[in-house]
């Protein structure tokens, strides 16, 4: 797990950062770790088994990710609100159930099912299909990034990507619906209309599971946090939950 913590204790509630398959806690560490302390919110994030700079877990189960994140907020000074991005939405979606989060927020949210699958078949197939029979998922810039972000920097985060576990990614499309959240805490979704991982209509469905409408972020990639125009999304972010 890694942090930034605000100059000055104003007793915000800390933010967890849950990843997405193949990515780290380094993918929040670049911009918006530093940006929420600087807005007087500690802030966290945390690499599940098997990413960022822990030991390899091919094995890993959605089950074992969701203990991760129930530890890693356990362990935080305060009630934490659990921000979970890409297929890291899910494993807070299942998160929620065990912790009694102070909120949630699911950005672009991979929540499973065959429609997921659907989706990155036709936006990219060769990097795709070795995942359905336990072969690494391999995604692409164009996936990820919109054509602001400069070419060099995207290759550099694509270039640290790694791997989910195996019984991940196939639990990923064979999921089963998260239990009600202990306390039922506010959850905010938001994503981009222009990504090529998550459709439109996928962000519309789990923003009405939680009884609201997706705040959208159009000619953004899956990557918002990566992505050219990050501090909108996370200043968005910190804006809704002054208000919570």
């Amino acid at each position: 797990m890694v942090s930034a913590l605000p100059e000055l204790e104003e007793g915000r509630p800390p933010l967890l950062f849950v990843p997405g398959f193949g990515h780290g806690a380094w993918a929040f560490a670049e911009h918006w770790l530093g940006h929420t302390a600087a807005r007087g919110f500690p802030a966290y994030a945390v690499s599940l088994r098997g990413h960022g700079g822990s030991a390899p877990a091919p094995e890993a189960t959605l089950r074992a990710y969701v203990h991760d994140v129930t530890q890693a907020a356990a362990s935080l000074p305060r009630q934490a609100v659990l921000v979970g991005h890409g297929a890291g939405a899910l494993v807070v979606a299942h998160a929620l159930a065990r912790y009694p989060a102070r909120a949630a927020v699911l950005v672009a949210p991979v929540l499973g099912g065959w429609g997921t699958l659907g989706a990155a078949l036709r936006h990219n197939p060769a990097g795709t299909v070795p995942a359905v029979f336990g072969g690494p998922l391999r995604l692409t810039r164009r996936q990820l990034f919109s054509h602001d972000l400069p070419d060099p920097q995207a290759r550099q985060y694509v270039s640290r990507l790694g791997r989910a576990g195996r019984r991940a990614q196939w639990q990923l499309l064979a999921h089963r619906a998260p239990e009600p959240a202990v306390g039922a805490p506010p959850v905010l979704v938001l994503g981009s209309p222009d990504d090529r991982v998550v459709p439109p209509a996928a962000l519309t469905r789990a923003a009405r599971r939680y009884g609201s409408a997706p705040l959208l972020f159009p000619g953004m990639g899956h990557d918002l946090m990566l992505d050219a125009r990050w501090p909108e999304p996370i200043d968005a972010i910190l804006d809704w939950l002054a208000k919570v």
